[in-house]
């Protein structure tokens, strides 16, 4: 199971967390969850930084990607807000292997994808 957390504060995407793996790829077409998980993160994750100039805290290790802006930016948030989208989409398709949820920094609530 991977697990997204994105963290907004209003209508402003601030960041996000993705942890653990689709799955052990036992099963036909779990791998392709994995797969479209990881290349939707390196995406936004290479805009921001290379095409946008966005400053990022970014940390990857197996398992594990984070990206954080680190200045408030209207076009780093609606990118952000397209990938929470895109896979909360997938999500949707494939709520075995992937749990996203969006935590409000100011409210401390969650939205996750079983509200969407």
């Amino acid at each position: 199971m991977t697990r997204a957390l994105f963290t907004a504060s209003g209508e402003t995407m601030t960041g996000f967390c993705v942890r653990g793996h689709a799955s052990s790829a036992s099963c036909a077409g779990e791998d392709i969850v994995c797969a479209a998980i990881s290349s939707a993160a390196y995406l936004a994750a290479n805009t921001l930084t290379d095409r946008l100039g966005t400053s990022a805290a970014i940390q990857v290790k197996s398992g594990f990607f984070s990206l954080f802006v680190q200045e408030k930016s209207d076009t780093a948030s609606l990118l952000l807000w397209g990938l929470s989208d895109h896979l909360m989409a997938l999500s949707r398709q494939y709520p075995q292997q992937l749990q996203v949820k969006i935590l409000q920094s100011s409210h401390s609530e969650v939205r996750s994808n079983a509200e969407t």
